[in-house]
Order: C-alpha cells, then structure tokens, then sequence
C-alpha cells in the first residue's frame, strides 16, 4: 500500500506515535488496512456546504465498515452568490486553483492510498477534480447534493435567478419591495446546491457523466435520504476501485470528457462547465482544444431546458430531472443515437458508461425530451470564433431567444463590470447596442469575476431583450440571454476586445458560430500600435501572484 510509506518499519514509529494521537487509529490492526482521505469542503457560509460536516461522518463511518481508513481534511469555499457584485468575486475563480494545491499537497504529504472528494458549490467541484487529476488515485466524488426549489405564496417554483432578476424589475417599477422581500425570503429553501442548472448542479451532473461519481451525484436533492445511502455507496465504490488499482486517470480520458460534455450541451449547463472542462484535461495531461466543444456539440442535441432557461411558460428544476430519471435518464436518451456517447468508457461503479445505463426509462418526457424530438438538433452551448475571439468565446445557446440568433449593433464599451451596471441603472443604455464588458479576464479582472448582477439586471428590465452582451469576463450559470463571455485572446493581453471603440459594428451569428468586429484591419493596426497593457491592479497578495501566471480562457485559466 502506497500509506506504508508513513507507517511500516521502526523507523515509522515517530508516524505512528502521531497516526495514533489522532483518534482515527483505534487498533493497531488498524495500520494493516488502507488510509483514504475524505477532501470535504464544509463551511459556514456557503448553503451548499453547510450540512457536509454531518455528510461526511457518513462517508467515514462507511469507509470504515467496508476496511478502510478514514482521514478527513477541509479545503475553502467560496459561495460565487455571496461574493457576487463586489471584490469579492475576483477570488472566486482563483480559489479553484489554491483547491487543486491543497488537494495535491494533502495526498502527496500523506501518501493516502485512495480518496473520497466531498464538494458541491462553484469553483469546489473543479478544484477537486483538478487536484485529484494531479494525486491519480483511486478516487469517488460524492457532492452534498442540490436545493430545493423554493415557492412563493401563489405556488410558483422560485430560485436564486429570480430574487436576482427581482432586482433588476424592482429597480425598473415591475414588481414592488415587498414582493422582491417575499422572493428574497422563499427562493432558498434548504441546504444544497441552488435549485437550476447553474455552476455547481451542471458541475456535479458531469461528475456522472465523466465517470467519476455514482449515478445519481448530480441530482438527488441535499435533503433526500437517498443521498447519504449514495454516500455509503460511494465509500464501498472506492474501496472496490483500490483493490482493483483503477485510478482517476484511468477513468478520465479524452472520451469520457466528450461524454461529460455531451451531456452538457444535451442539458444547457452553464459556460463555466468549458472553463474547468479545459482545466481539468490540462490537470490529466490531455490535449481537449476549445474548438472540440463544437463538435461534441454538432452530434448532441438538446434535450432539456433547466432553470435559468425556460421551457416556454415552464422552467423546470434539479428535482424534477431526478424525478424524470436524472443524469442517467439523460444519457440513456442520448445513447439512442449512434455516435453521440463513447459507451465503452469506464466509470467508477466498475462498469462502462453503456453498462451503466442499461435498463435506464426517461420517465418525463416534457422534462427530458426524446432524442427523435429535442429542443434543437445541436448542443445547448456554443464556442464563438472570429476576428473578435480568434481563440473563442463561450455562450449558453440553448437559453437565448429565437429572435437574438443573429444580432448586429453598435459597441458601448465599458472597462469594468461597475461602470456597465451603473449605465443600466441610469437607463443609459439603447435597444440594439452591443454592450462590451473589457478588462474582466483572468488577468485583466483579475479572476474572471461572473456577472450576474449586470446580466438579470439586463434579463429583468424590458430593454434586455434588445441588447447583446460580451466581455472576456464571465457569466454565472444563472445567466441566461445573449451573453457571450470567455472572449480570448482577452484585453489586457492585447486581444481584439481591448480595441473595440463605441460605435464600433459587432455582428454575432449563434447558428454559424461566429463573432466578427466590423473594422478594417488597417485601422485595427493604427488602435494595436497605440495600445498599452493595463497596469495591475494588486502589487501583493494572492491576486498579484494570480495576475501574473493565469492564462487565458481559451486555455481554461490555468496558471501557467
């Protein structure tokens, strides 16, 4: 066993001496057995964490009957809601990163022989997988599962991008304060997850399809018994996986991430799911260029529209595609046209993908539409090139009106996501434009801050419907609308989005996957010669080390 490093031989026994004080040592047979690290991410601030405390202990408690020994070690959180709107969120996307090192660090510190990952919200879930990309060892990820949609008082479903976009009506006259209290008041219900396809929920959902969690991860709700029985299975799983020395890295290959991201575009997840899809195939040594995403896309169709999108007047939420079957029913529909999975690929419960998904019943079709009838023929999320992103940019097609499929218009260019919100508000801001968000990248921002303050702002006005929005920043998975983020090269290392000046033509065509600057390239060449990078914002701390190693979106803002 890897663990006999820290705990065989006499001149281990100052190990053991410690081993012993942590009370996880109960018998001296216990240092015959396997040592499995238990990577849990509870905390008080983040709804989505609040209850893995209590989880975890039935993950160590099943570790143990099945042989094993557990050892549990925390990693932060940052709650992307929470940090939404103000410096803070400049860290969100960074800590996906000190994750991935604390991940390392405690398993190659350790010498643990397996793993069990407990994550959930935002930039947790990537940074697990990345960290446990780098420890290759027998590895389970077992999330603490999603919220309950909430419900106001005339029984309408409710989640996070309603109080958001609550915001923005209020502020327009559409609904009064006391309504924007009661949303405030019912759209969090319980612990878990928020109730869409957002970030965290399409993150964990993957987690299935990638093969590295057990059905079910993705969508049984926090609050659902069935969650801590899957827990108990996910502690057998892993003590199965490292008797049988099957490793991270032997499950996550080239196609089980085009798996993972098949049934991304079948389910309109977020944008960010590109973003740590591309982190996570640098972490494994794997070459997944930006422009593969489209092809997945072109032989997947779409096949469910989840909160924030709407399935004309309904909007479906995490609970009713584990009603309908889940992650698994998903697959199942897809595995009926040829081509669209790599069925053969191996997955943590022993069996392959195909295997898996045997016997498996879509039991809502409205929710979950059948293949021979999708919401659309190609995936739900897009990668956009031209002369604006000559290395991409990502949007979320599938939750983009028929109407802004095709859009052209005048640049309103902002340098900060500040001064675009505080356009909106003023109502300084025409039907048709084309709102640019510059200097929001991984290095520019820094840290890629999400937007979902400028963008339900945008969605709960009436002007939102008229107008585009790009930035080389990012959008929350709660974004929904024409918001093409992700832009690359960005502004501050001298991409085409750094040059743009108002009233500058942009035209954008989601169906040829294609956004274009309308200015020629002699000018273009007069605006690179006088261009100048921005200087940083942090000369110390933790983001001025970020600023200076993070690479572009297009390379999924890894450090380099």
């Amino acid at each position: 066993m890897r663990s006999d490093v820290i705990k065989k031989g006499n001149s281990r026994a100052p190990h053991r001496s410690l081993l012993r004080a942590t009370g996880q040592i109960r018998d001296a047979r216990d240092f015959e057995k396997p040592f499995v690290a238990v990577c849990n991410s509870y905390c008080d601030i983040v709804p989505g964490h609040v209850h893995l405390q209590a989880f975890a202990r039935v993950v160590k408690d099943a570790i143990r009957q099945a042989g094993g020994i557990p050892f549990e070690f925390n990693t932060i959180a940052v709650d992307d809601g929470i940090a939404m709107g103000h410096e803070g969120m400049r860290y969100s996307l960074p800590s996906r990163e000190l994750i991935a090192d604390a991940v390392e660090t405690m398993i190659a510190a350790h010498c643990f022989d397996a793993m069990i990952c407990i994550p959930n919200c935002d930039k947790i879930v990537p940074g697990m997988l990345m960290g446990a990309a780098r420890a290759n060892l027998p590895t389970v990820f077992i999330s603490g599962g999603p919220m309950r949609a909430g419900m106001d008082a005339s029984g309408n479903k409710v989640d996070l991008i309603t109080v958001f976009e609550g915001v923005g009506k209020q502020a327009a006259g559409e609904i009064s304060e006391a309504r924007l209290l009661e949303l405030e008041e019912v759209a969090c219900p319980t612990c878990g997850s928020c109730s869409g396809m957002f970030t965290a929920n399409s993150m964990n959902c993957l987690c299935e399809a990638l093969g590295v969690a057990l059905p079910g991860n993705g969508t049984i709700l926090a609050t659902d018994p069935r969650r801590e029985e899957l827990a108990r299975c996910a502690a057998r799983q892993v003590m199965s996986l490292l008797a049988d020395n099957v490793r991270f890295g032997d499950i996550v290959t080239p196609d089980a991430i085009d798996n993972a991201m098949a049934l991304d575009v079948a389910m309109g997840g977020s944008t960010n799911t590109v973003l740590h899809v591309l982190a996570l195939a640098h972490e494994t040594g794997l070459e997944y260029p930006v422009s593969r995403f489209n092809e997945v896309a072109e032989r997947v169709p779409h096949l469910t529209k989840i909160s924030p999108a709407w399935d004309g007047d309904r909007q479906w939420h995490i609970e009713d595609v584990d009603a309908a079957g889940g992650v698994q029913a998903i697959l199942a529909e897809l595995a009926l046209k040829p081509g669209t999975l790599r069925l053969d690929a191996r997955t943590v419960t022993g069996k392959t993908l195909g295997q898996n998904l045997e016997g498996m019943i879509n039991r809502n079709r409205d929710c979950i539409r059948p293949v021979a009838n999708p919401h659309a023929a190609r995936g739900a999320l897009a990668v956009l090139f031209g002369s604006l992103a000559p290395e991409g940019s990502v949007i979320k097609v599938g939750a983009v009106d028929a109407h802004q499929m095709v859009f052209r218009g005048p640049a309103r260019v902002f340098e900060c996501e500040e001064d675009a919100v505080n356009a909106v508000c003023a109502g300084d801001l025409e039907p048709g434009c084309v709102v640019v968000v510059r200097n929001e990248g991984p290095r520019g921002g820094p840290g890629m801050r999400e937007m979902l303050q400028l963008t339900s702002m945008l969605k709960g006005m009436p002007l939102g419907a008229d107008i585009a929005l790009i930035t080389d920043g990012r959008f929350s998975g709660g974004s929904r609308g024409l918001c093409i983020g992700h832009v690359a090269p960005e502004a501050a290392e001298g991409g085409a989005i750094g040059l743009v000046a108002d009233g500058d033509m942009i035209s954008i065509d989601l169906g040829a996957r294609k956004m274009d600057l309308e200015v020629d390239e002699d000018e273009m060449a007069v605006r690179r010669a006088g261009w100048e990078p921005p200087a940083a914002k942090y000369q110390r701390g933790w983001l001025s080390r970020y600023t200076r190693m993070v690479t572009n979106a297009s390379r999924g803002a890894v450090l380099a």
